[in-house]
């Protein structure tokens, strides 16, 4: 193999591993909001914090995901 083949190689294998590390923040948010509405319907009235909390924990769980995404470009 030439280094041409050997870096779309990289690329390629790079790109599906970004796609398969993406699944775990994907699970993530879907965690968050479910536990959410649960907290919503067992308490009505705690709704605002709680949805406010939501917020919070999908930014940290996306978070996750843009630094998998940069570590990719940077050791790229």
């Amino acid at each position: 193999m030439d280094i041409t083949t050997l870096a779309a190689l990289n690329g390629n294998i790079a790109t599906v591993g970004y796609g398969l590390a993406a699944i775990g923040p994907g699970i993530g948010v879907g965690i968050v909001v479910g536990k959410a509405i649960e907290g919503i319907s067992r308490q009505p009235e705690l709704q605002g914090r709680l949805t406010t909390q939501m917020f919070i924990g999908i930014a940290f769980t996306e978070a996750l995901a843009l630094i998998g995404i940069a570590t990719g470009f940077i050791f790229a």
